[in-house]
């Protein structure tokens, strides 16, 4: 077996072949193994970087995301010169550096229905380190659809999740979240915040599990979510009950209609609206309007448009301060908040003189002042 590695990859892996119970056969199943991470964001960086590390053989990228500043905090894969670029171009460029033995495949569109079986189906396991529901259940009825064990992990605040599923036989993401939160209900990294070490916590972890997998060691995750807590580092596991959910997956469906994503953009689509271009017409005639910006406070003071800062959260507290007789224009960073508030606002408060900044600070940032900070 010794004549599989060359004398570079001996030293290399030297490490791993003095521990007990892995050696070179752990290493041989690691370098003929194949892995799919799905995102290169905060959870997929220290997934990838130690997945690369340890020899796995071949690794897919799935993303279809732009480095932003704001993903400096936690993405460790990128620096300040990456930002506007593809996460998973710069992350393969960074990762063949790193270990020139890995062969790694990129995949940059967005994973859907029409493609992730065929993307999925060349590797041994997956593992999910991307942020939001539709992905999730994609990537679970995937999994189970190509009987292949799938490696969960999220992270919110100062809380991360980890656990294996479909591990043979073993519980399902579905069984664990039989059906999604409302659309909204759980804030993202943006809106929630992220402590910036949290993700490299649990991305090893997941590597961890999947090097477990691989190498047939230890005990795997399967059945188990893991609970961690940065705060007080104490983490707590919990038996995942057995609902029998892969027996009603047959086909993948239309994820973002299951996660109620579809009937978000048709609420949306029928949202009062106005340009950047527009506000700037607005502004630059003085016109008697009100401008409301329900972003956070951190945010208010990286870049700002004028306007009253409200944020989303004590909308509802102070909606006597929400004009009802002139036209109200409410942003936030990209558009998404300040159209679910008006959402809120239309249907609970019945305004009708609301209209959503297009795009948010960001299309103001690209389009009208091009020296402003965005995040």
């Amino acid at each position: 077996m010794i004549k599989s590695f060359t004398s570079s990859e001996l030293n290399r892996y030297s490490r791993h072949f003095a521990l007990p119970d892995f050696g070179l056969e752990a290493q041989e199943k690691l370098k003929r193994a194949s892995i799919l991470v799905v995102g290169a964001g905060g959870l997929g960086c220290p997934v990838l970087l130690y997945l690369t590390a340890a020899g796995v053989g071949e690794i897919g990228i799935a993303d279809f995301d732009l480095i932003s500043e704001s993903n400096l905090q936690r993405q460790v894969l990128y620096s300040t010169n990456d930002v506007g670029k593809r996460k998973a171009e710069v992350a393969k460029a960074r990762l063949a550096e790193l270990n020139p033995f890995v062969n790694i495949n990129l995949y940059t569109d967005k994973l859907t229905s029409a493609n992730a079986l065929e993307i999925a189906n060349p590797y041994d396991l997956i593992i999910d380190a991307s942020d939001n529901f539709p992905t999730r259940y994609l990537l679970n009825d995937v999994s189970v659809l190509l009987s292949k064990p799938l490696i969960y992990g999220s992270v919110f605040r100062y809380e991360g999740q980890v656990a294996v599923f479909n591990y043979s036989g073993s519980v399902t993401y579905r069984d664990l979240y039989p059906t999604p939160p409302d659309e909204g209900s759980v804030p993202n990294c943006e809106e929630g915040g992220v402590l910036g070490v949290l993700p490299g916590i649990i991305g090893s972890i997941q590597a961890n599990e999947a090097i477990k997998i691989i190498t047939n060691i230890g005990e795997p995750l399967a059945g188990t979510l893991l609970l961690f807590d940065s705060l007080t580092l104490e983490s707590l596991k919990i038996s995942i009950a057995d609902k029998n959910q892969r027996a009603a997956i047959s086909e993948l469906i239309d994820y973002d209609d299951f996660c109620g994503i579809n009937d978000k953009k048709i609420q949306h689509s029928h949202m009062q609206e106005i340009t950047v271009q527009e506000l700037k017409n607005l502004k630059d005639s003085n016109a008697d309007f009100q401008l409301i910006d329900v972003r956070e406070p951190h945010e208010y003071d990286i870049c700002e448009i004028g306007g009253e800062l409200i944020p989303m959260a004590e909308v509802p507290f102070n909606v006597d301060k929400i004009s009802r007789d002139k036209q109200v224009v409410v942003h936030c960073r990209s558009g998404k908040r300040s159209g679910d508030i008006i959402q809120w606002l239309e249907k609970n408060q019945n305004f009708t003189n609301l209209y959503n900044l297009k795009g948010g600070i960001l299309a103001w940032a690209k389009e009208i002042d091009t020296s402003m900070p965005t995040y």
